[in-house]
């Protein structure tokens, strides 16, 4: 995923996701893939961004926090972290914060 994300006007929500990988792909990418296409169908999405050059930062996008809490309960997504915690990440940090302004070109 290389795009920037087309975000609504703030306020909305940034979940960031940073992490360090463990070797080999172990199936990841495969479930990378599948968890993009499942956020996107949900309620509240509005975008995702990703970059991995040694250190892993995926930022998504959300127009609440029921909507992020409603994510996390997603079975699926669920068996994504678990398979997160036990295989493919050897450390990882969540953050998520209110995006109150934005600007570029």
């Amino acid at each position: 995923m290389t795009d920037i994300a087309d975000t609504p006007a703030p306020p909305y929500y940034a979940v960031i996701f940073s992490s360090h990988r463990t070797e080999g792909n172990n199936g990841y990418a495969e479930m990378a893939e599948r968890m993009a296409q499942l956020a996107s169908r949900q309620p509240g999405y509005l975008g995702m961004e990703s970059a991995r050059e040694g250190l892993g930062i995926t930022v998504s996008y959300w127009e609440s926090l029921e909507a992020i809490r409603n994510w996390k309960k997603n079975a699926e997504h669920q068996e994504a972290q678990r398979l997160g915690h036990q295989v493919w990440y050897s450390s990882f940090r969540v953050r998520v914060a209110k995006v109150e302004r934005e600007y570029g070109i």
